[in-house]
């Protein structure tokens, strides 16, 4: 018989059976021990892995896998993509059951996340969270489960349900920034600020809101050190010194310094995308995203003659051609940068003498 205990602010399980080594597992919710401690009993009751899946809802894998990564000083950030994409898969499919998880369900699941306004890739990035934790937390619970993800990808690619994503070349123009952030002023000031230096340094909106802190400014370097910064293949990343460029400095050093609040931009990232996205609408300007301050601020750094090295030490990129992805010259800047190179290479001419 499981016994579910509370230990001070968290929940312990524990499953003794007869000719079975005891287990024991410490929750954040006593849902959740109660879902571990059934999963457990029915596998000691099946005695075998593949009959114990029918108990085990999509959810309590989801929430087995956060626990996981936590415990293995990889936890997920509430500020990543991995979060999200989590919440979005347990908000619409944690009630089901594993077993019921077909290539069928899944195209059902993927046009309901079409009709909500996802993308092919969006699609496609989910499902492919989803193969990971079904695949990692099964592992651990010790069930077989078939690749469900897999199996499913040709028949959403057929309908293309999912896809790769198309690159992106969207930058705000001059009045267009200006606009939206005169909007977003009106109703947040901070929010205002902090996207004003978003635009000049790349940084992303995690940056920006919960890493850009007062204790990790340096006056002498006029930079911001950004701990674990964002890497593609490793969770725990390098700290990196970023340049608080141009006004970005004078821009941070205004704000209101509070010993009470570490972040030197005091609001959510969710508010501030929110406030972008009321500006751009309330303003009528069309496909206008607030991570498109971060391809304004590398096209106008390669267009002030920064290098591709240069670049990637203050936007963070790891790799040329993720940088260049990010960089987008207006046909303007080409323009004028013809025209002087065509003067520069015009020849003088020669003084003419007197006859």
């Amino acid at each position: 018989m499981a016994s579910v205990i509370q230990v001070g602010d968290r929940w312990r399980a524990q499953v003794r059976r007869r000719n079975h080594k005891p287990q024991t597992r410490t929750f954040r919710s006593k849902r959740e021990a109660v879902e571990w401690a059934r999963a457990v009993e029915a596998a000691m009751d099946a005695g075998s892995a593949p009959k114990t899946s029918a108990a085990v809802r999509l959810g309590h894998l989801i929430r087995e896998y956060r626990r996981l990564r936590a415990e293995g000083g990889r936890e997920i950030d509430p500020t990543t993509n991995t979060w999200y994409m989590l919440q979005h898969l347990e908000d619409d499919l944690g009630v089901e059951r594993v077993v019921d998880l077909t290539p069928d369900r899944l195209v059902r699941w993927a046009n309901m996340r079409q009709e909500q306004g996802a993308g092919p890739y969006t699609v496609n990035m989910e499902l492919s969270c989803l193969g990971t934790t079904l695949r990692h937390a099964a592992s651990f619970l010790g069930l077989q489960l078939p690749d469900v993800a897999g199996q499913a990808r040709p028949l959403l690619l057929h309908l293309q349900l999912i896809g790769g994503g198309a690159r992106r070349t969207r930058r705000p123009t001059d009045d267009e920034l200006q606009a939206v952030l005169e909007w977003v002023e009106q109703h947040d000031k901070i929010a205002a600020d902090a996207m004003r230096v978003g635009a000049i340094t790349g940084l992303r909106r995690s940056e920006l809101v919960t890493k850009l802190r007062w204790d990790r400014l340096d006056a002498d370097k006029r930079a911001a050190l950004i701990v674990q910064r964002k890497h593609p293949r490793r969770q725990l990343a390098r700290d990196e010194w970023v340049p608080m460029l141009g006004d970005a400095w004078a821009i941070v050093q205004r704000q209101a310094h509070r010993d009470d609040e570490p972040r030197v931009f005091p609001v959510s990232p969710e508010k501030i995308t929110d406030l972008f996205t009321a500006a751009t609408r309330a303003l009528s300007i069309p496909d206008l995203r607030l991570h498109d301050l971060r391809h304004l601020a590398s096209s106008r750094l390669q267009e002030l003659g920064f290098d591709d090295v240069e670049r990637m030490a203050i936007t963070g990129h790891r790799s040329v051609g993720m940088n260049a992805r990010y960089t987008h010259p207006t046909p303007e800047h080409l323009h004028a940068k013809f025209e002087a190179a065509a003067k520069r290479s015009k020849p003088a001419r020669a003084p003419q003498g007197r006859r």
